[in-house]
């Protein structure tokens, strides 16, 4: 028995005041609507409303049950426009996952930029550098730096790609040179950004050689947060491999130097996934539809600007 739709009935022949009435306003037939009334009463096992061959008038039980039925109903039709509001107009929480360095350099303008559109989305980011449990965790985005993405059933659009590349201090260049090829890094002190994504003891590098892994071995310095490692390779601690968003302020300021510029590092894709396609929150997909359109363009500036570096 549907409940919810057998006191919709009800109520509708408690106003218009005949079975008949309630069936033309609903558009089904008298048997439906009285059978609809029977099959509540019964039930409940309480008579709601008495019945004569000219009218009904309601029991005493029908007359409350009448008006939980109006208050029951009109919390349900408010639930549904809510429901049916959600997946028009962004409002309400959105719960987005990112990596700690790229949330903190990328995510967080673009909150900015996302909230100026749309102020009564409130938005819950956290950084952290795991992949998330998208349903266990609540999360609505999972924004993700990987090469490529196991089959997990979760919806994901490929946004941009990224890439790292190599750098030294000055100082560190100055006491044991500047190597010339990948291979040549075998003789320097390597250190390691730990990531979900990649090795901890190799380093990918595609350049006029086409692909080349460098197997480092025990890395005198491990960290798994990009803006750490900049700090240890500043500090002159050895050569590290460092996103580009993490390297360019150190560049512009001379602090760092790009080495092996001719050679891309780490290359990854950038995904933003999310729990199904299907009934879309609007606020899930306008913050999606605005990372896919601004996202790419900031980072290409970004990697334009590093050119420069590449010919000093």
């Amino acid at each position: 028995m549907d409940t919810l739709q057998n006191m919709r009935v009800f109520m509708r022949v408690v106003e218009a005041g005949s079975f008949t009435g309630a069936a033309q306003h609903l558009n089904t037939t008298t048997a439906y609507a009285s059978r609809a009334v029977s099959d509540l009463e019964a039930h409940l096992r309480t008579r709601l409303l008495n019945r004569t061959t000219r009218r009904i008038a309601l029991t005493e039980a029908g007359e409350r049950y009448l008006q939980r039925c109006e208050q029951i109903l009109a919390y349900v039709d408010q639930a549904e426009a809510e429901a049916g509001d959600a997946h028009a107009r962004p409002s309400g929480r959105l719960k987005v996952h990112a990596m700690t360095s790229f949330g903190q350099h990328y995510v967080v303008p673009a909150v900015g930029q996302y909230q100026q559109l749309y102020p009564d989305v409130q938005v819950d980011l956290t950084l952290a550098q795991r992949m998330p449990d998208i349903l266990d965790e609540g999360y609505d985005v999972a924004l993700v730096l990987a090469t490529d993405l196991p089959d997990s059933g979760f919806v994901s659009q490929r946004l941009t790609s990224a890439f790292s590349i190599a750098c030294a201090s000055p100082a560190y260049l100055e006491r044991h040179g500047v190597p010339q090829t990948p291979r040549d890094l075998a003789n320097h002190r390597c250190l390691q950004m730990v990531t979900p994504v990649f090795p901890a003891s190799q380093w990918q590098f595609s350049g006029p050689d086409g692909e080349e892994t460098i197997d480092l071995g025990a890395a005198p310095f491990q960290v798994n947060v990009a803006e750490a490692a900049a700090v240890a390779v500043r500090e002159g601690m050895g050569i590290g491999l460092l996103p580009i968003y993490s390297a360019i302020g150190g560049l512009r300021s001379g602090d760092l130097v790009w080495i092996l510029p001719e050679y891309k590092s780490q290359g990854m894709n950038v995904y933003a996934m999310y729990p199904s396609r299907q009934y879309l929150d609007a606020k899930i997909r306008t913050w999606v539809e605005l990372l896919r359109e601004n996202l790419p363009a900031t980072m290409a500036e970004d990697q334009a600007e590093l050119r420069q570096f590449a010919r000093t």
